[in-house]
């Protein structure tokens, strides 16, 4: 009785979670059900720790640029996605960090690595990587993923109830877990970056940075020696794919570039 309750518990569950189905800024469908005020808290609670833990750059030529940057970035994406909740304001800050990196949070927090700018050596490219971490908040991607691991975790525990004294439960509960990680998890977080790169080429040609500059930027930063897991095992997209990517949204990206005038950080 207990198994035939769970099993159409189970097979309600895709139904549940279809009801709540949203769509990103380049129409691909989305379930993203966490509140996005409690996203927002989430991401200023993450940003104070660091602001806490890390150390902060107070180098002002780079804080002038990245602020640049990003101001024009904003003003361009709120162009280009008009239907949007943006945050009230973006806290932006340069953390002494070595790695080249940069990251966006809900609610608007932008935090980029100082060792981003020894890889993205023009304010184009480093609009592209800042773009592109834009992006991923403005397509509601964190919330996205973690409804997708709640789900996954709903649905793992439902399997361990069921299983309860089987033979072999343990092995089946670690195949579910890997299936879910390699089939779902993984191949959905590829997507957010594959998307969150085209709309980020989208916005830094609309802010007036050369949209090329973001396949010179992926170069470098596989020139930079940054090793990658292969692609199937990886939450990104491999270099080569992502470079493929942006190569072929160029010529509706570089149309967008000719109409406005060029951007400039240079101080």
């Amino acid at each position: 009785m207990r198994r035939r309750f769970l099993l159409h518990l189970l097979a309600m569950l895709p139904l549940v979670f279809l009801t709540g189905c949203d769509e990103t800024p380049t129409g691909r469908a989305q379930l993203a059900l966490v509140p996005h005020n409690m996203m927002a808290q989430m991401g200023e609670d993450a940003f104070e720790q660091l602001l806490k833990s890390q150390p902060i750059s107070r180098n002002a030529a780079v804080n002038n640029l990245v602020q640049c940057v990003v101001q024009k970035l904003v003003t361009a994406a709120e162009v280009s996605y008009p239907d949007l909740d943006f945050p009230q304001a973006w806290e932006v800050v340069v953390f002494e960090e070595h790695s080249p990196n940069a990251f966006a949070l809900p609610g608007g927090r932008i935090g980029v690595h100082s060792g981003l700018l020894d890889v993205a050596e023009t304010p184009a490219q480093l609009a592209a990587v800042i773009g592109h971490e834009v992006s991923h908040v403005l397509a509601d991607h964190g919330n996205e993923r973690l409804t997708q691991q709640l789900g996954i975790k709903a649905v793992l525990m439902l399997v361990g109830v069921m299983g309860e004294g089987d033979m072999g439960h343990q092995q089946l509960m670690q195949a579910l877990g890997i299936g879910a990680q390699l089939g779902i998890s993984l191949p959905f977080s590829r997507t957010h970056e594959e998307e969150a790169d085209l709309m980020g080429l989208a916005i830094m040609a609309r802010a007036g940075f050369d949209p090329q500059q973001s396949v010179v930027l992926w170069r470098n930063m596989a020139a930079s020696g940054s090793g990658q897991p292969p692609e199937f095992l990886s939450t990104h997209p491999a270099h080569a794919s992502r470079i493929k990517a942006l190569q072929q949204g160029l010529e509706e990206a570089t149309a967008t570039y000719q109409t406005v005038a060029p951007a400039d950080c240079s101080g």
